[in-house]
C-alpha cells in the first residue's frame, strides 16, 4: 500500500522540503523521515487524498526537521542541484534555447531575485506560495495539508503574492 500512495509523490514531497528547508542535502534528509512517518502510518491512511496525506507528513515533517536543526528564522538558500543549475545555463524557462550570454545572465539574475525574495516571506506564506505556484495544487488540497481553512489558504495566498510583488518591485 505505501509503494502506491506514498511513492508516486516523491518527487513532489522532496519539491516541498527543498523549498522550506532551503537546500537538496536537508531536504533529502527530510523526505527520508517523512516516508519513514509514512511507512509506519499507513494504517492511518484513510484513502483520501494520497497526494495531500503525502505532502502533509512532508511539511510536517520538515518543521519538525527545522524546529531542531535550525534557528527560528529560516535561511533560503540555493535550492538547484548542479544538474539544474547546468540546465538553467544551457536551457530558459519551458525548455527554449538561450541564444546570448547576456539573455543567459539576465534569466539567472531574474530566478536569484525570485529566490531571494521568496526566501524573505514568513514561511506560512511561502509555503502556500510554492504548494500553489510550484506544486499546483488546489486551495482544497492546500488547506488539508497546511491544516487550515480554505479562506486562511486564499487570505495567506493573496497576502503572500502582495509582498513578494513588493518585495520584487523595490529590489528593481
Amino acid at each position: 500500500m505505501f509503494d502506491e500512495v506514498f511513492l508516486p509523490h516523491m518527487a513532489e514531497a522532496y519539491r516541498l522540503a527543498q523549498w522550506l528547508t532551503g537546500n537538496a542535502s536537508d531536504a533529502e534528509d527530510v523526505v527520508q523521515d517523512a516516508a519513514l512517518r509514512a511507512f509506519r502510518g499507513i494504517r492511518n491512511f484513510g484513502a483520501v487524498n494520497a497526494r495531500a496525506w503525502s505532502l502533509t507528513i512532508v511539511r510536517n515533517t520538515a518543521y519538525s526537521w527545522l524546529m531542531k536543526n535550525r534557528p527560528k528564522s529560516v535561511v533560503f538558500t540555493d535550492d538547484l542541484s548542479p544538474s539544474e543549475q547546468q540546465e538553467l545555463e544551457q536551457e530558459g524557462p519551458q525548455g527554449k534555447r538561450i541564444e546570448t550570454p547576456e539573455e543567459t545572465a539576465i534569466f539567472r539574475e531574474d530566478a536569484e531575485t525570485v529566490q531571494q525574495a521568496l526566501a524573505q516571506l514568513p514561511p506560512h506564506f511561502r509555503e502556500v506560495i510554492v504548494l500553489r505556484e510550484i506544486s499546483q495544487l488546489n486551495y482544497r488540497d492546500i488547506a488539508e495539508i497546511t491544516n487550515v481553512p480554505i479562506g486562511t489558504v486564499m487570505s495567506r495566498l493573496s497576502r503572500a503574492r502582495q509582498l513578494l510583488m513588493a518585495h520584487l518591485g523595490s529590489r528593481k
